[in-house]
């Protein structure tokens, strides 16, 4: 007795097995890092002691989309402002910063300290006092007021002023490099200064 090997499927029929599954997961994977969340990873000491130089991040991008109002303290990621793009800023660049101001807030720096609505700003996330005055700034609508967590190194609205909510990538979520520091962004103030950094951003 003999046994017959089983019929071969055609090579075309295998073809579309092994490639529509991984043509359709690439197209998912596209379709969540345009439209929902997506790595970055952070170049510069603006954020310290927050966020590290190197640090790789997910930035979800569904709230800017959506239009839904950010809280005092979320992290942003935007893209340059007009104002920096024709001071000579790459305009592919993205930069991050905290939300310290919304729509309607007064803010202004004296005396080393970050003000709001006319009483310091509580929480604070800058470590060290900021070495600069700034005017107060009436955040218009549909604007932001964003600094970085280093506040005398940091490239932000107090030399560009507010941020328009049209520039918004996405806020950062979670740092998930290097693994030791794995977790969500925290929104807690921080407890140490942070070191100098050789660059703004």
């Amino acid at each position: 007795m003999t046994s017959e090997a089983p019929p071969k499927a055609p090579f075309l029929t295998t073809l579309r097995r092994q490639v529509v599954p991984l043509v359709a997961w690439v197209a998912v994977a596209l379709l969540l890092r345009w439209a929902v969340i997506e790595p970055r990873w952070i170049p510069s000491g603006s954020m310290l002691p927050t966020l590290q130089l190197q640090d790789r991040i997910l930035v979800e991008k569904l709230r800017p989309k959506l239009h839904v109002p950010l809280e005092i303290g979320t992290v942003v990621v935007f893209r340059s402002p007009e104002v920096l793009v024709q001071a000579g800023y790459d305009p592919k660049a993205a930069l991050i910063k905290r939300v310290v101001g919304r729509p309607g807030d007064t803010l202004e720096v004296k005396d080393g300290k970050l003000w709001r609505n006319g009483a310091p700003a509580e929480p604070d996330w800058a470590a060290e006092a900021m070495d600069y005055a700034m005017a107060p700034i009436t955040v218009p609508p549909d604007h932001l007021l964003v600094m970085g967590d280093n506040r005398n190194a940091s490239l932000d609205s107090h030399i560009w002023g507010p941020l328009p909510t049209t520039d918004l990538i996405g806020t950062a979520v979670v740092r998930y490099w290097p693994l030791q520091r794995l977790g969500r962004i925290r929104l807690s103030a921080p407890t140490a200064p942070p070191a100098k950094p050789a660059e703004l951003g």
